[in-house]
């Protein structure tokens, strides 16, 4: 009993043996097969045998596109980050001409304004000294005028007076004409019209009151002035800033070592946070003679126009400045391109438009949809210009028949 038994045992054993064999092999074979096609990657420009291939049907042809390699001109450009600020040479610190306490603040912060228009009223001592020396001139001129006009009418009757009096109150007359002249000089300093001071002589009172006024047609971007506040020419804080906001300054810093090829005069093109839609225009108006020690890098300032003034300062910002002219390179549209999983760049060739071949490529840059070919194509090639990520993936997983 025990032999027959053991016979069925052994026969059992070899087939069980046999099969794993022949799955073995045929795994491995697979496994093989699998491999050129997904893993094995020639160099940029080969068409090494290896290379991974996908056959399509018609109806799959559909999810493809196909053109030549051609040629595309990609400017010379060079990205920096940077920041916006207000251009100082458009924004003017607003301080009185002489020293006082403000009375009046006539303007919000932020406010838009126009040239010559007031901003705030100041107690000038100055001012005063002035208007009351126009008042005392005033009333030495109506005096003399009407001892000369007594004179000359004593000089014309019998009665007479000496000629030598007559000609001491024309003198007279036309001292305090000359005293009043520069007193009204003196006040039209202060900002006051003719017409105001006509009105100070006729009421014979002084009108404390100066007013500043904003010199440029802007907005206002700083307001330090409250009632009570002394103020000095030329002593900071000043009591308003106005900025011409229509132009903005973008600075940027680039690298030491490629500072070489930015000039004055460039076209910028800058991109911000807040408004990545859309791109605002400027050209590189100064390159700052210093290098920053601990980043080694150059500001580079652009003038860029803000009609709207939609930018604040301090805003981040992206700036693509075009140092060089256009380059003609070999290119493809950007659907044509794929990033592999370790980061190599890959496109579809084509010879028959029904078998395809993937080529490792190296890329650069990337311009209105089309990307620039270092290696790795030829012009006149035919490639996959839009639905290389479908070749790939049917690559990764075939689909089953």
């Amino acid at each position: 009993m025990k032999y027959p038994v053991r016979i069925r045992k052994d026969v059992r054993s070899a087939i069980v043996i046999a099969v794993a064999m022949v799955v073995a092999v045929a795994l491995l074979e697979s496994a093989c097969s699998r491999g050129e096609a997904t893993n094995t990657k020639a160099a940029p420009g080969s068409n090494s045998a290896a290379d991974p291939t996908v056959d399509l049907s018609p109806s799959q042809l559909n999810s493809i596109k196909i053109e030549p390699v051609g040629s595309y001109a990609f400017p010379v450009e060079k990205e920096a980050v940077g920041n916006i600020d207000y251009d100082e040479d458009l924004s003017v610190q607003v301080f009185p001409a002489y020293q006082g306490t403000i009375i009046k603040t006539l303007v919000e912060l932020g406010a838009e304004v126009q040239k010559d228009q007031p901003l705030y009223t100041i107690k000038s001592p100055d001012l005063i000294q002035a208007e009351s020396n126009l008042i005392g001139a005033a009333a030495t001129y109506e005096l003399t005028t009407k001892e000369l006009a007594r004179a000359k009418d004593l000089y014309t009757t019998s009665v007479g007076v000496p000629q030598r009096e007559f000609e001491q109150a024309i003198s007279d007359q036309q001292t305090a004409e000359g005293a009043l002249k520069a007193a009204r000089d003196a006040v039209l300093v202060f900002g006051k019209t003719d017409a105001e001071i006509d009105q100070m002589i006729a009421s014979r009172k002084i009108d404390p009151a100066l007013v500043v006024r904003s010199p440029i047609c802007g907005k206002v971007t700083s307001k330090n002035a409250q009632p009570g506040f002394f103020v000095q020419p030329g002593n900071p804080p000043a009591p308003y800033s106005v900025a011409d906001v229509t132009l903005k300054w973008m600075l940027a810093n680039v690298p030491e070592s490629e500072s070489g090829v930015f000039h004055l005069g460039q076209p910028v093109a800058v991109r911000t946070l807040a408004y990545d839609g859309r791109i605002l225009n400027g050209r590189v108006s100064k390159i700052y003679e210093t290098v920053d020690p601990n980043t080694h890098r150059v500001t580079i300032r652009s003038d860029i126009t803000d009609p709207q003034n939609d930018l604040r300062p301090g805003m981040l910002a992206n700036f693509v400045i075009r140092v060089d002219g256009p380059v003609e390179a070999t290119a493809i549209a950007a659907n044509g391109v794929v990033r592999e999983p370790d980061g190599t760049m890959s496109a579809w060739v084509t010879t028959d438009r029904r078998r395809f071949t993937e080529r490792i490529i190296k890329t650069g840059q990337r311009k209105d949809g089309r990307v620039q070919i270092l290696n790795g194509l030829q012009p006149g090639e035919l490639v996959v210009s839009d639905g290389a990520v479908f070749l790939s993936n049917m690559l990764e997983a075939p689909p089953s028949d």
